[in-house]
């Protein structure tokens, strides 16, 4: 998809978006005149006031009207900074509502739905006025309306053999005034691009059917992206190389599968004379959750590809981090296994030693996240991580404490907690700010080793998260879990939270 920041239109136009405000038709201000006003004098501004006076044509929030000016000769519109007249075959009129709470998230999902109205009509591309998105300014407008635009228009449908929506939108323009900043504007929209690639690929390798995206599936994607980028290095480490590390816990929960497990470390040195600067990104890469011999039942297991979420976001985010090429030095890892019940299987009751040498009851074995995440942050620690952030679909708990719009985020470090939920007012990821209560700590004890792997029904989301942070100890670190965001109401990947950590990193940096 092209974007496009101009001050005159470079193409024929065949739907210019226009936003009104509830109350743009009426209001006294002479530095606003009424929305008609901005039309060309003649047939335009009679037929349009008409359409306004008749409530047809109107600024409520989310109201869409789209009128096909060939019917009113010498129809054009005129910005009021803008010298040129702007010729279209469309104008789509789109109500933004109240100008005091238009928000960088409305915006947002406003150009989601102009998107799938855009395809709908069969076209691929559409003009904006940026001037006509107001409170809001232009670089977050442009920001903003660009996510829309990419992440709303996006379609699965690799695997479809019939019924394939063939129009995709295609170029996007953002028609600027004099005043503004193009290389500004451009600059924005590179960085917006490169991190909504990332989020778009994401959502691809969750929406893969789980007989594709194996552990092997991931290590290959991954190296091959890493092969694609120039300021990328990758190291593989295999089941011999795990079971050298020591790494049990994630071992225990890879047992019980055909598949080998992998873990995929990505690293990016964007300052590499300072080591110390640095951050870790850690995702689950449970590439199908069958619950091991603690089966899920079946209704709960159509989902369970997402169980990668995590560990995708992760992969995909190295690579925008890459392009963007931050100050700062960020390791990605991704361990990859299957959690499967076949003879070999882990089983409840099993006593494992983590890498850490902490030694774990396993009293469910599909409380697998945590025992992955568990040696995941510990080789970490080991590697020197000054920060790290892991990301996993860890418990339904979170689904029901949270719904299916927030991220719960947990912390033992208050300023890397605020730096990850900035990031997310910022991309529209919304994160909450859970807690880790001694209380619930006291849960995860066990009678017979150091720790075991759940807490009970109560505060299932605290005292997972309480288990990693007992292995992650006093280094800054922040735990996201997406048990609830990873996929969208009609099961499709959200590639939540990807772009979080794109713009976590970029404000560490």
């Amino acid at each position: 998809m092209n974007f496009e920041i101009l001050k005159a239109p470079k193409r024929g136009n065949s739907l210019l978006v226009v936003f009104l405000y509830k109350d743009i038709s009426s209001t006294d201000n002479p530095e606003k005149p009424p929305l008609s006003a901005q039309f060309n004098s003649g047939q335009s501004d009679d037929f349009l006031r008409r359409l306004f006076k008749s409530g047809e044509i109107s600024g409520k929030k989310g109201n869409q009207t789209l009128i096909h000016t060939m019917m009113i000769d010498d129809f054009s519109y005129r910005s009021l900074h803008l010298d040129n007249l702007v010729k279209p075959e469309r104008i789509l009129f789109y109500g933004l509502g109240d100008p005091d709470k238009v928000s960088s998230t409305l915006i947002r999902d406003s150009f989601a739905s102009i998107s799938k109205k855009v395809v709908n009509l069969k076209l691929t591309s559409f003009s904006v006025i940026t001037e006509t998105i107001q409170t809001v300014s232009s670089e977050d407008a442009v920001r903003s309306a660009a996510e829309g635009t990419m992440l709303g228009s996006y379609r699965f449908s690799e695997f479809k053999t019939e019924g394939i929506e063939e129009t995709k939108l295609e170029n996007v323009e953002f028609l600027v005034n004099d005043s503004q900043d193009v290389s500004k504007l451009e600059s924005q929209l590179f960085s917006t691009k490169v991190s909504c690639v990332a989020s778009l690929k994401a959502r691809d390798l969750v929406n893969r059917p789980p007989n594709l995206v194996n552990p092997e599936y991931l290590k290959n994607f991954s190296t091959d992206l890493v092969n694609h980028s120039n300021n990328l290095s990758i190291e593989i480490l295999d089941k011999p190389e795990l079971e050298k590390l020591q790494m049990r816990a994630f071992l225990g929960v890879a047992q019980g599968s055909t598949a080998d497990p992998f873990g995929i470390v990505i690293n990016y040195e964007g300052d590499p004379e300072n080591n110390n600067n640095n951050i870790w990104l850690i995702g689950k890469g449970i590439t199908f959750d069958s619950g091991g011999l603690s089966l899920k039942p079946p209704m709960a297991m159509t989902t369970m590809k997402s169980d990668m979420s995590g560990g995708a976001a992760v992969i995909t985010a190295m690579e925008a981090i890459s392009a963007l090429g931050p100050k700062i030095n960020v390791t990605g890892l991704c361990l990859a296994t299957e959690n499967m019940p076949d003879g070999g299987a882990q089983r409840v009751g099993d006593i494992v030693e983590s890498m850490s040498g902490r030694t774990i009851e396993i009293e469910n074995t599909d409380a697998e996240g945590r025992l992955t995440l568990a040696d995941g942050v510990e080789f970490a620690k080991q590697r020197g991580a000054q920060k790290i952030i892991d990301v996993a679909t860890l418990t339904g708990a979170m689904v029901i404490s949270l719904g299916h719009g927030l991220i719960g985020a947990f912390s033992n470090n208050p300023p890397l907690l605020e730096a990850v939920v900035k990031a997310g007012e910022v991309t529209g990821e919304k994160i909450w700010r859970m807690p880790l209560d001694e209380t619930s700590k006291k849960q995860n004890r066990s009678k017979v080793a150091d720790i075991k792997n759940t807490g009970g029904r109560a505060a299932g989301s605290v005292t997972a998260a309480h288990f990693i942070g007992e292995f992650v100890g006093n280094t800054p670190w922040v735990h996201l879990d997406i048990a609830g965001t990873a996929m969208n109401d009609s099961g499709g990947a959200t590639g939540f939270p990807c772009r979080t950590l794109i713009q976590v990193v970029l404000d560490l940096s």
